[in-house]
């Protein structure tokens, strides 16, 4: 009870906070355990193979968890960067880490790269609260998401394997190769039949209509612990992979009460998410990382500033990362779970044949995930908010060309776009261009919102149709709290309708002929505003920082980059080009025009929190 007291007061003060959950779990841990009151202790959870057990199966439904919401549409947001993390990039951890462990704290080659195979797991346990209070842009999420999905597994078979080499005989390598594919392929197998069995029961068998949601979240949940322990008891570790497989293949396919079973199982993962890391930062010792003295910080900024960086930055080299992403990428790779159980089981084992080599072993690893938890994991937000990787999420209803063309736009500015069309072919377009993109009937409730409509600050409904964007619009007014909604009107004569149910609406025939127009009588400044599209750009902001109220524009222009001006100043409805000797109020609207570096500049200079 006290753990789950201090697991729920944790994720209330977290969400209060805006900080990752992951940080005072481990901070009540540490308070409760030997090292703080003393209150909980191994003997409270009936030694450690009772506590080995209960850590599986809860890690289990974490990992089944994260998995089931790894959709393959996120995939193929990034899917060479991807493959390089959880390929590249977890060798570069594992060759890296294992070097510095052997190098600042001379330890055995056998034991460097068990330490080394550990540290690859980033994890959901930790990747995921960050990204529920970090939210930025869809690719760099579905990035560090499937990066940590993939390499908890890889992290837990492949240090069974190589800890079978610790204590074990027999030709090293060729057991070392035998162990990992064995595992891994033992956990595929598994997962697979369970999936396909889960599938099977929750759309072919009657779960009578009156329990139905209820009966289809137990099979699931039971599903996933019986999943993991069938694969365990094949093969030690090959549980992990199979509740992972069993999660993706089940996200990924059409199946009844999906949006329940994803709801219940988000409940299920936060308690037992308390449960893992308050119970395992009980057993840390101050002792075990004390004593790996200056060598044991040395590992630490090795793996956090040397090999963290070098790794994401040559796994997703290529524009799809903006380089400020990959700079918030390198400095958010906290870990997490799967190297804190699997470390505590070793070191159990280890204790009583080579207690020097447990201790190194746990202080190290607890070291490192200490560390990146609070520094990285506590600081994720502020981390984002410096590198400015916040961006403004935008809903467009409509892949068309206007729906691209306007994602085209918003994301070189570097705002998160989703775009959302029913048509299969248009989606594909899309997607092949780099967008991304949620297939589905944008008029439908329940699509805007698993599209992310509910933290949306912009829809823009952008079809052919006028009747479906006018849906749009008032579906979105009338169930989510977005600032702006924009509609397409094709026809001309039907804006009227639109502005008399509250829509801002944009005719397409008569912003045609205004672009005519301003090409006929206005070539110069048609000319300076095609060529702002490409290079330049326009924002807004609204005066609410002390720094700016009372301040004058012309000490405002002396205070900003080269390149941007400020063009309009609104107040109370009314526009104007500014005096010099105009007195900013609170509440005053400043339109930005300029080069794009220099409009963001700006911004950041006025109003570094407003940007996204």
């Amino acid at each position: 009870m006290t753990i789950l007291g201090l697991g729920v007061a944790a994720q209330v003060l977290a969400d209060r906070l805006e900080i990752p959950s992951v940080l005072f779990l481990i901070l009540a841990g540490i308070l409760v355990g030997p090292e703080g009151l003393d209150i909980v202790g191994l003997d409270a959870f009936g030694g450690p193979e009772p506590l080995s057990a209960i850590v599986g199966l809860s890690v289990a439904i974490i990992i089944f968890e994260g998995a089931f919401h790894l959709k393959l549409s996120k995939l193929r947001q990034t899917p060479r960067e991807a493959f390089r993390l959880i390929t590249l990039g977890a060798g570069i951890a594992l060759l890296g880490t294992a070097i510095a462990v052997r190098l600042a704290l001379d330890a055995s080659w056998e034991l460097s790269f068990l330490i080394g195979s550990l540290l690859i797991a980033t994890g959901p346990t930790v990747i995921t609260p960050i990204l529920e209070v970090v939210p930025v842009r869809d690719r760099v999420a579905a990035a560090l998401e499937t990066e940590g999905i993939v390499n908890d597994v890889t992290a837990a078979i492949l240090a069974v394997a190589i800890f079978e080499v610790v204590v074990g005989s027999g030709t090293q390598l060729q057991l070392l190769v035998t162990s990992f594919i064995s595992r891994l392929g033992t956990g595929l197998l598994v997962g697979v039949l369970a999936a396909g069995i889960l599938w099977y029961l929750l759309n072919h068998v009657d779960l009578s209509p009156s329990n139905a949601v209820r009966n289809s979240r137990l099979i699931v949940l039971i599903g996933a612990i019986a999943t993991y322990g069938i694969a365990e008891g094949i093969a030690s570790e090959a549980g992990i992979a199979a509740v992972a497989t069993a999660g993706i293949i089940l996200g990924n396919v059409e199946m009844p009460y999906e949006d329940e079973i994803a709801a219940f199982k988000g409940d299920i993962t936060l308690i037992v998410l308390s449960f893992v890391f308050i119970s395992l930062a009980t057993l840390l010792s101050f002792e075990d990382l004390l004593s790996l003295g200056l060598g044991g910080v040395v590992v630490v900024v090795v793996v956090v500033a040397v090999i963290r960086p070098v790794a994401v930055l040559l796994c997703t080299r290529g524009d799809r990362f903006s380089v400020r992403e990959q700079l918030f990428m390198s400095a958010v790779g906290p870990r997490g779970i799967i190297p804190a159980s699997v470390a505590t089981l070793f070191a159990l084992e280890l204790r009583s044949s080579n207690p020097e080599a447990a201790a190194l072993l746990v202080g190290t690893v607890f070291l490192v995930i200490l560390t990146t938890v609070v520094l990285q994991g506590g600081f994720a937000r502020h981390i984002a908010q410096t590198l400015n990787v916040l961006p403004m999420r935008v809903i467009i209803v409509g892949a068309g060309r206007v729906g691209r063309g306007l994602a085209e736009r918003l994301e070189d500015r570097g705002e998160n776009v989703i775009l959302i069309d029913k048509d299969q072919e248009q989606v594909e377009q899309a997607r092949n261009r780099g967008f991304t993109v949620h297939h589905g009937d944008g008029a439908d409730v329940d699509v805007l919102r698993s599209a992310g409509a509910a933290n949306a600050k912009i829809v823009a409904a952008a079809t052919g149709d006028d009747d479906s964007n006018l849906l749009v619009a008032q579906l979105t007014n009338s169930n989510f709290d977005v600032d702006t909604v924009i509609a397409r009107v094709n026809t001309p004569g039907n804006a009227s309708a639109f502005e008399e149910l509250g829509v801002r609406a944009i005719a397409a025939d008569e912003s045609i002929a205004q672009s005519m127009d301003n090409e006929i009588e206005r070539p110069a400044l048609s000319e300076w505003m095609t060529e702002l599209g490409r290079t330049g750009d326009v924002q807004e902001i609204e005066v609410t920082a002390d720094a700016l109220v009372g301040m004058q524009i012309g000490d405002l222009d002396t205070e900003l980059p080269d390149g941007v001006l400020v063009a309009l100043v609104s107040r109370d409805g009314d526009s104007q080009i500014p005096e010099p000797d105009l007195t900013l109020h609170r509440g005053d609207h400043l339109t930005f025009v300029g080069r794009r570096d220099a409009v963001h500049e700006a911004i950041e200079r006025c109003h570094p929190e407003l940007h996204g």
